[in-house]
């Protein structure tokens, strides 16, 4: 059971199922993710942790390119998500697996246009699917994590395909790792990170 206060980020995930539909695994060939989940600084601190990411970048998505710039999206006025781009070895780490983390420990799905107080559709849940058979386990893993009532509160996720991405500034990348002691990062995407840590160890890259 998955236990979700509205606001905060206290949700606590109980054995997060697994999906029981992926994608195939690739030989060696590298596949993008495209997910958005709130403030991009927290998204892209979780899932650099992950054994077979290989890049991530923060940006836009679901709007115009004379809209795809941080004070603009931050107005609400725009079709933009704040996403970011994950870049992984299906090998590795599959799509369904990155799923699960998104829905796990990433961020609340349950809260629509929001995430915490940072409110505004830019903030929105959503998950932009580059092909049909991404939008088929994206779907099947919602379908599967409602029948489960995993959450207290019904998903709200948006499934939106996937025009373009337009990378947000240079000081937005690698935002968390390069401020650790500013305090959003120390109170929002730390505690995710810590979530991930605890919850998934198996999934987090392999230290020297």
């Amino acid at each position: 059971m998955l236990k979700t206060m509205f606001g905060s980020e206290e949700w606590v995930p109980r054995n997060f199922p697994e999906p029981l539909e992926d994608l195939p695994s690739t030989n060696g060939e590298a596949r993008t993710a495209v997910i958005a989940g709130g403030c991009f600084w927290c998204t892209e601190a979780v899932f650099k942790q992950l054994e077979g990411v290989t890049g991530i970048r923060s940006g836009y998505v679901g709007g115009s390119a004379d809209t795809a710039d941080y004070r603009t999206v931050c107005s609400g006025a725009t079709d933009h998500a704040e996403a970011i781009e994950v870049t992984y070895d299906p090998s590795v780490i599959s799509y369904g697996q990155i799923l699960r983390i998104f829905f796990a420990v990433a961020h609340d799905p349950t809260q629509k246009n929001r995430q915490g107080n940072d409110v505004g559709p830019q903030y929105r849940s959503a998950i932009f699917h580059i092909d049909d058979a991404e939008k088929h386990v994206a779907a099947a893993y919602i379908a599967q994590l409602d029948a489960a009532a995993v959450f207290s509160a019904p998903i709200v996720t948006t499934l939106e395909t996937f025009v373009e991405f337009f990378e947000a500034e240079a000081y937005h990348q690698d935002y968390a790792t390069l401020n650790p002691m500013q305090p959003y990062i120390v109170h929002i995407s730390a505690p995710k990170v810590a979530k991930l840590r605890q919850q998934f160890p198996e999934k987090l890259k392999i230290k020297d």
